[in-house]
């Protein structure tokens, strides 16, 4: 991983190191809050053979998991002494050789250790301990940005703001990142990043340098060089709608606990109303059936349809339940709901998941008369199948079956499996697709596709 100064440093890094190498552009990849899709490309680091070489600026300096990592290249100074000690935690974890070989199939042995190449002097600059992002704790975001639109441009309203940005984007779902982007123009991250380059001296003094076209600015060229990042900060909470959605999606993870006010049991008894509550439930599922009928007939593909479509049904069935749940309704609900108005129709005593809103719509919609969870029909099907196969002369091994059943598991919460799916828990335990491979020989790919085809039916 090499750490750059800015994000036009980091795409000089990777020209030159594309260059260098002449391995192809998926070799070395950029992984900014202004690259293409950056969580798409982190995970190929993690999991992938490509990229071998990671270039960034903050995104991956903290917080984020990178075990195969051998080798950290600084290629910016950094003030932080708590900042410095985060970006070297990239690459002290550990990997065992198996695990290792997966990402970096030459490896020998064990990663027990890496390397930093220090291009900068990072290693022997002096450090200075850390003020915390949080300056304000006592203010709420909603004051806070408001404070900003009415002209707040101080050091420690703006870092505090950055902090309440950043701890919303770890609390976003893919949903609402893609929300406000389309509305901001920009990712939470990259919001959060520019207030904190507002008060950044290396920042600030290279976009001094570049407005000024010289390598030593003046007082007077810095002091607009701040006052131009501040402003380029600042720009989106001028905006009354940005300012409310981003209020909007902080109000909906928020979580008040009133240690003052204690509960007090008014009435003890059966609740007369959970008739109606059920009616009006059912009802509303109902009426956003019918609206939303061309999206639900389109995920008939998981029945119908190629093994190919299930990976965008399931993108669908994603974005369906997240409408459904804007009006109040989870999958737990209406299973109880259900249970209350049809109770020898119902299943009880399940935990409800994803695919479980598939059962519910065929039996609201009238394809079903019984409503059982999602895992219930996989399950039947993967024992018809194994029945059918095991019939045969050549049986399935207890090592196999192992692997069958936890295949079996992720197709009842997911719909599908793919062969790149076999790395990730809880595959991993067992060796991953490698070990897959080692149990079932050439005909692994076949398996999985049989799998998801027959289980699904």
């Amino acid at each position: 991983m090499i750490f750059a100064k800015t994000d036009s440093h980091a795409d000089d890094i990777v020209q030159i190191v594309r260059e260098e190498f002449g391995e192809g552009n998926d070799f070395c990849r950029k992984i900014t809050y202004s690259a293409d899709n950056p969580e798409l490309v982190l995970n190929s680091f993690t999991n992938d053979y490509n990229p071998r070489i990671a270039v960034t600026v903050d995104m991956i300096a903290t917080g984020t998991d990178v075990k195969p990592i051998e080798c950290l290249i600084f290629m910016r100074d950094v003030r932080s002494k708590n900042y410095f000690e985060q970006m070297k935690g990239r690459g002290t974890r550990t990997l065992g050789k198996d695990d290792l070989q997966k990402v970096t199939p030459s490896a020998t042995e064990n990663k027990d250790h890496f390397v930093i190449v220090d291009a900068v002097g990072v290693t022997k600059s002096k450090k200075c301990d850390t003020r915390a992002l949080e300056r304000k704790p006592s203010v709420s975001m909603k004051e806070l940005m408001m404070n900003v639109a009415l002209g707040a441009k101080d050091e420690d309203t703006l870092t505090s703001l950055a902090n309440r940005v950043i701890r919303l984007n770890s609390q976003m779902n893919k949903s609402e990142r893609r929300k406000f982007e389309e509305k901001v123009g920009e990712s939470a991250g990259k919001i959060a990043e520019n207030l904190l380059n507002a008060f950044d001296d290396d920042v600030i003094a290279e976009k001094a340098k570049a407005d000024t076209k010289t390598q030593e600015p003046s007082e007077e060229a810095l002091k607009q060089a701040k006052k131009d990042l501040i402003a380029q900060a600042v720009a989106p909470f001028m905006s009354p709608d940005i300012r409310q959605l981003i209020e909007d999606i902080r109000r909906s993870h928020d979580q008040i606990i009133d240690n003052v006010n204690l509960d007090s049991v008014l009435f003890a008894g059966y609740d007369t109303q959970k008739e109606e509550t059920a009616d009006r439930v059912i009802q509303t599922f109902h009426d956003f059936i019918e609206e939303n009928r061309d999206e639900i007939l389109a995920l008939r593909i998981i029945y119908s349809e190629a093994y190919s479509n299930r990976a965008m049904a399931v993108e669908q069935l994603k974005a369906l339940y997240e409408k459904l749940k804007l009006k109040g309704i989870t999958v737990e609900r209406l299973w109880d709901c259900y249970a209350v108005k049809k109770p020898s129709k119902v299943k009880k005593g399940v935990m409800a998941q994803l695919t479980d809103l598939i059962s519910l719509i065929r039996f609201e919609m009238g394809y079903a008369d019984q409503l059982s969870p999602f895992a219930d029909k996989v399950n039947y099907n993967f024992m018809q199948w194994t029945l059918k196969r095991n019939a045969g002369a050549v049986h399935f091994t207890e090592e196999q079956m192992q692997w069958l059943r936890l295949i079996k598991d992720h197709i009842a919460s997911s719909l599908s499996i793919l062969p790149e799916d076999l790395d990730l828990t809880p595959f991993d335990k067992k060796g991953g697709l490698l070990a897959f491979y080692d149990a079932f020989g050439e005909q692994y790919e076949e398996i999985l596709q049989e799998m998801n085809i027959e289980l699904v039916a």
